[in-house]
């Protein structure tokens, strides 16, 4: 089975909003969707986080390299395009490019062999999984209301972040996380992301220190992104200073990336994003790392329907990944999936069994958002 051609379609019209300075706008592109199409028909599914325009130029350029190639080794043919595109771009817009590609393989090879991709990637340590519902921070009341809201929809995890957060005064900080605590419960899971990551971000060591232990006062079960993305050695002095499990990662693509924060045990949880990081593959080499450094490998996922059902493969492969996050309230993740996605009873999403990713497109919901551009 050879891969014919690689279509890519951005999402348009309902970008929710990132937490950014430099706030999205609905009709901006952050997510492309991605179709392998093979010479004997059947087509695998990508998602990559990055605008269309900067996916299509990144596919002109590695079209050389996978046209006609063997469509069930996704690792392979993904070392392949990384291999060859060293002196083009070791990360950035070309590497989030191969996540996609990467996993549309995946989900290629399980239609092929009939098997989900947790299975291939070496077995299924669970059905369901736990998924937190990840909204950015407002003021006490807004948030209030929406933490229950959500709660009433089954949530049982949830994770706030950016907004006003550690961007106006400690004391808005903890009125923030104080409202959040009480909405949701004592037993209920709660993580506060800083947004570390936001363009200048201003706070350093000393105010991250001194958060970390006010979280420690609320049972936050872990600090997301409290320091700029280059702070490796911040970021580990912080994780041995306070109890708050740290987190963080999202920003890295490539496991050579990752490496030395696992080594220099400057993170308890690591949050590679599977539609940026180099896909299925990459994802999977960095949970093996995390393994061997005790770090715990909880995806990233503010990303799309697609990016979602490979992280929850993800989850079903990896014994200590009992959590995804599910951004709230996108219809790229909503929406344009057929039949939805279903809470159980507990607050858990079921891992599908199906063959491949287990994911079917509604067509016409992706037509919705694509300004017309076809997919499939």
């Amino acid at each position: 089975m050879k891969i014919r051609e690689i279509r890519a379609v951005g999402l348009y019209g309902a970008t929710p909003e990132g937490g950014w300075s430099d706030e999205l706008e609905p009709d901006e592109c952050v997510h492309t969707l991605v179709a392998v199409i093979t010479d004997e028909g059947l087509a695998g599914l990508g998602s990559v986080f990055t605008n269309d325009g900067l996916v299509k130029s990144a596919l002109a350029v590695l079209e050389p390299l996978y046209q006609n190639e063997n469509a069930l080794e996704p690792e392979r043919v993904s070392e392949k395009l990384r291999q060859n595109m060293f002196w083009l771009g070791r990360g950035g817009s070309i590497t989030h490019t191969i996540s996609g590609i990467d996993i549309a393989l995946w989900d290629l090879l399980g239609q092929a062999t009939g098997q989900p991709i947790g299975r291939l990637l070496g077995g299924r340590y669970r059905d369901r999984v736990k998924p937190y519902a990840s909204l950015l921070m407002e003021d006490p009341n807004p948030l209030t209301h929406k933490l229950l809201q959500l709660k009433g929809q089954g949530f049982r995890a949830f994770k706030i972040g950016w907004g006003p957060f550690g961007r106006q005064s400690h004391a808005l900080d903890e009125a923030i996380i104080r409202a959040a605590r009480e909405a949701v419960g004592a037993e209920v899971l709660l993580m506060v992301d800083a947004g570390g990551s936001d363009a200048f971000w201003q706070q350093g060591y000393k105010w991250a220190l001194r958060t970390a232990q006010m979280l420690a006062d609320y049972d936050v079960a872990w600090f997301e992104e409290p320091l700029k993305p280059d702070a490796l050695d911040d970021y580990a002095r912080l994780r041995q200073m306070t109890s708050v499990p740290i987190a963080g990662g999202e920003v890295l693509t490539r496991r050579q990336s990752f490496q030395p924060w696992l080594q220099a045990g400057a993170l308890d949880i690591v949050q590679p994003d599977v539609t940026k990081v180099g896909g299925i593959s990459e994802s999977r080499r960095i949970a093996w790392m995390a393994q061997d450094n005790g770090v715990r490998f909880i995806p990233h996922g503010w990303n799309t329907a697609v990016g979602l059902a490979a992280d929850l493969q993800l989850a079903s492969a990896f014994p200590d990944t009992d959590l995804v996050e599910y951004i709230t309230g996108s219809p790229y993740v909503d929406e344009i999936v057929a039949g939805g996605w279903t809470l159980d009873a507990d607050g858990m999403l079921p891992i599908p069994n199906s063959p491949g990713l287990g994911l079917t497109l509604d067509t016409d919901a992706v037509m919705k958002y694509t300004r017309g551009e076809k997919l499939l």
